[in-house]
């Protein structure tokens, strides 16, 4: 079909002429199923007039939003406007509510918040609103007040409180919430930017504190930073936390490497301890060893090359450890006495080694003249036992003459060295037993023959385990010295060893060369021992003269810090630290075992010398370390009798025992496990005083918080109160003392802007009490109109020639206007002259305009000033109210008289007016 021809047969609602559509729109019925398909696209036609009626016939909001996303337009948007507000259809309410919980549109949401015909509607629109800007908008100028309250409620921001606390005019309400609102959010705000501030400052605190070396108070410094950084309520940011973990660990390494120090300190107190029991117990068994010889019988070579293997065992192990440690004075002092008696017995077997030869021939000879000499020469102490040679010696000077041949003490006597011989033998004293033996054989000779026959089977026996005893010797010295020679000879020739060990392994060889004694004695044997050890010797020669220079430097070295020490123990210093002694006690330890070995022969004198002055030493670091004691008890009893003060504030106490942890920390350290002791007790007490000012201040704190709070809550009271009478001033001077009593305020600018707040309002209170009070007394005026207008008609009888009548005054009449009564009778008796009253009504007329802040007129402005100035003098020495100066006007006025009726016309219209004027009161 031709266009035109389409055109032509087309619906009305299709046809391309606006105004035809328009019409054909009033035809289509929207409640069938097709004309509403076509009113909705008609709802997208081109033509705003043809949207604008076919959205006009349709009245569902649901369809229309539905019609959103294809046709829309600003029809459709003001269609759903009238439809969902209520302003047209007939869409149930809570169909309504259920479509606006729905709605995303923020001009269609803020229009129905703004014209909803219900208050449950208008508040779902406004629930789904976020935008600030159009929740201000509602808060100001919605007409319901329960939505503007609650957009007023949804604002959060700072600038949109203050904007809404100055734009919100129409509901104090709302104004008031937003002030509220506006004062906690700045308060809240204060109190962040103080909390960041203090965290700032404790972060601060805490990474110098970490740069501090350690002290006594530098745990305890940490461990209160900590707590204070925990006790804070906000959280810190990540770069605040960073920097306080880093600067804890810095803390925490400080106080562990303190502690390792501390541990490395005890250890080496343990270390010295355990060597001062390994030198008691080394001078207790050498102690042994000499007690032992004296409670012996007799002393042999064996007991004397044993005694000196441990002597020297004992001298090497001591000077080990005074190498590491000095010893102790009472064990340096036993040890000292032990050598002693070492030295006695060492020097009386000398004597007897030295005499030995001579006293081999005396005893020999059994001459008892020489034996004799000889034991005087050799000076054998009385409380040791003696050797067997000494013994013989004394036995042969104690022994009577030779008995007679076949006597019986010779017989007895050869029956006990038998028995000698029996013992000896049993207990492998070989040569002895020999010597012993051989005496038996030549005197068997001379005993009688029964006793010859009696004991010669015994001597017999004896012989032949001595004979046995001899092969056994020899057999087993003979292969050990074949051992000992291939040993030191292979030793002699092998150069892999260094000089050290060398010299070790051929001292060793040497040792169990001596040990043999004269078993398997061999001369071949000897001389090639000695031929090795010498080529030894030869070949340690270098070795040996480089270690005695390095003995005789490190000696040197151990004289010089031996002097040195020495210097600083002439001349004390009476203030040393304990701590800087202590270092060079250590120091000097370190070196001391640095400069080793020493010479032999004089390591132990060079020892005992370090022994007293480490000893020295260490009594100066004690008497140091127990005056540094005494002084720190001091402290502690002072922080004892501060902790227990209870009429200092907690805040002076605190500063006060902040001054004792400084003396407490440039005294130094006390003696240790007193040092521990005292600084428990010290800190403990310092803690109870810094826990008493925390307390203080959060008391002081709460306090200052409740004074906030009934500042805020007397504010908030007052300010609702609107006084209905000048009576009501005792309210507002009650209240004004309660503010009073609530200072002072604690600083900050949530105080601050409450007292702004609060003299405005006191001010205003003043002031409208002031506006009553006037009132009031303007009141009591116009009660009093009939006696003025009894005094008038008295005036004009008088004036009009008539005799003076007196004016009865009403009861309950005020002092100041009786006695204005009593003067406008009195005038009546004694007029002054006309021309004065008038001036002087003038002039309380003029007084009343300044009263009520009206202008006067060119020619009374003389009379303005005149006035002024007399109120400034009546002002002098006393402050007048408004009221009471208004009821000073009002009685002159009433005691002015007699007034004839014209003036009195002219006047009293001028003073009605200014009375209405002062008697109008501002809006509550």
């Amino acid at each position: 079909m031709p266009g035109f021809l389409r055109r032509f047969f087309a619906p009305r609602w299709q046809h391309h002429d606006p105004a035809v559509r328009r019409q054909a729109i009033a035809r289509l019925d929207p409640d069938t199923d097709d004309d509403r398909r076509r009113l909705e696209r008609l709802a997208g036609d081109p033509d705003a007039a043809v949207r604008r009626a076919a959205l006009a016939a349709l009245d569902e909001p649901a369809a229309l939003l539905a019609l959103r996303d294809t046709h829309d337009s600003p029809e459709l948007q003001e269609r759903l406007r009238e439809l969902l507000s209520g302003r047209e259809g007939s869409t149930p309410l809570g169909q309504r509510l259920t479509l606006v919980e729905t709605l995303d549109d923020p001009d269609l949401l803020e229009t129905l918040a703004r014209e909803g015909d219900n208050q449950a509607l208008r508040l779902a629109a406004l629930a789904r609103l976020d935008d600030e800007e159009r929740l201000l908008r509602q808060a100001c100028d919605n007409g319901i007040a329960a939505v503007r309250q609650a957009a007023a409620e949804r604002i959060t921001s700072e600038t949109g409180l203050t904007r809404l606390a100055r734009r919100s005019r129409r509901d104090k309400q709302v104004a008031r919430l937003a002030r509220a609102r506006l004062n906690r959010l700045r308060e809240d705000e204060a109190q962040a930017r103080e909390a960041r501030e203090r965290r700032e400052r404790i972060l601060a605190a805490l990474e110098a504190h970490a740069q501090h070396a350690w002290e006594p108070l530098y745990p305890g410094r940490y461990r209160h930073l900590e707590r204070e950084w925990e006790a804070l309520g906000d959280l810190p940011t990540a770069s605040q936390e960073q920097r306080y973990q880093e600067a804890s660990q810095r803390c925490r390494k400080v106080i562990a490497d303190h502690e390792a120090r501390h541990h490395a300190l005890a250890a080496a107190e343990e270390r010295r301890d355990d060597a001062d029991e390994t030198r008691r117990s080394l001078i207790e068994s050498l102690e042994d060893t000499l007690a032992s010889f004296t409670q012996g019988e007799c002393l042999t070579d064996q007991d004397m090359a044993s005694l000196q293997a441990q002597k020297h065992l004992v001298a090497h192990q001591w000077q080990t450890l005074s190498d590491r440690h000095a010893p102790e004075a009472a064990l340096s002092e036993r040890y000292a006495r032990a050598l002693e008696e070492y030295d006695r017995l060492l020097q009386a077997w000398e004597r007897l080694d030295r005499q030995g030869a001579e006293l081999a021939a005396a005893l020999e000879a059994e001459d008892a003249t020489a034996l004799t000499g000889i034991l005087d020469r050799i000076d054998w102490p009385g409380d040791l036992p003696p050797t067997p040679q000494l013994a013989r010696a004394r036995q042969v000077l104690a022994t009577p003459p030779a008995e007679p041949a076949g006597s019986p003490q010779q017989s007895a006597r050869f029956a006990r060295d038998l028995d000698a011989l029996d013992d000896l033998l049993d207990r492998g004293a070989f040569k002895r037993a020999s010597r012993l033996h051989q005496s038996l054989r030549q005197r068997l000779a001379l005993l009688p023959e029964a006793e010859r026959r009696r004991h010669q089977p015994t001597l017999k026996r004896l012989g032949a385990q001595l004979a046995e005893l001899r092969d056994w010797r020899g057999f087993v010295a003979g292969p050990k010295r074949e051992q000992l020679c291939d040993a030191i000879e292979a030793l002699a020739e092998d150069t892999t060893h260094s000089d050290a060990e060398l010299d070790r392994q051929h001292r060793q060889l040497v040792k169990d060369w001596k040990n043999l004694g004269d078993a398997a004695a061999d001369r071949a044997l000897s001389t090639r021992f000695r031929a090795a050890s010498d080529r030894i010797h030869e070949r340690l020669g270098p070795w040996k003269q480089r270690r005695e220079a390095e003995r005789q430097q490190n000696l040197a070295a151990r004289e010089g810090l031996c002097e040195q020490l020495e210097a600083l123990l002439d001349n004390p210093d009476p203030h040393a630290d304990p701590d800087a002694l202590r270092q060079i006690r250590d120091r000097a330890r370190e070196q001391w075992q640095r400069f080793a070995p020493v010479p032999r022969d004089q390591a132990r004198t060079i020892g005992q010398r370090f022994g007293r002055i480490r000893h020295a030493l260490q009594q100066l670091i004690d008497h140091r370390a127990q005056e540094i004691a005494t002084a720190k008890r001091e402290l502690v009893e002072a922080a004892r009798l501060l902790q227990e003060d209870t009429d200092t504030r907690a805040a002076s106490r605190a500063e006060q025992a902040k001054a004792l942890q400084r003396r407490w920390r440039e005294l130094g350290r006390a003696p240790k496990g007193e040092e521990q002791t005292l600084w428990r007790a010290f800190r403990g007490y310092c803690d109870a005083i810094f826990a008493a000012r925390e307390n203080e201040r959060d008391d002081r704190a709460q306090r200052s918080r409740q004074r906030l709070e009934a500042m805020q809550a007397l504010i908030e009271r007052l300010d609702a109160w609107q006084p209905a009478s000048s009576d009501d001033v005792a309210t507002l001077e009650a209240a004004i003392a309660e503010a009073e009593s609530l200072e002072p305020l604690p600083q900050g600018r949530r105080s601050d802007g409450m007292r702004r707040r609060w003299s405005g309002i006191v001010r205003a209170r003043r002031d409208r009490l002031a506006r009553l009070a006037v009132s009031e007394t303007i009141a009591r005026w116009q009660a009093l109109r009939p006696l003025l207008e009894a005094h008038l008609a008295a005036d004009a009888r008088l004036i009009d020639g008539r005799p003076p009548e007196d004016v009865p005054a009403p009861p309950a009449l005020g002092a100041p206007l009786q006695s204005a009564h009593e003067r406008r009778n009195a005038a009546r008796l004694d007029p002054p002259p006309a021309a004065e009253v008038a001036e002087h009504l003038t002039r309380l007329r003029v007084h009343l305009a300044l009263l009520a802040g009206a202008a006067v007129s060119r020619e009374d402005e003389p009379l303005r000033l005149a006035i002024q100035v007399q109120r400034l003098n009546d002002g002098l020495g006393r402050d007048l109210t408004r009221a009471e100066e208004l009821e000073g006007v009002l009685a002159a006025i009433l005691a002015t008289g007699p007034v004839a009726p014209d003036p009195w016309r002219r006047e009293a219209a001028d003073m009605d007016h200014h009375l209405a004027a002062l008697a109008e009161l501002p809006p509550p």
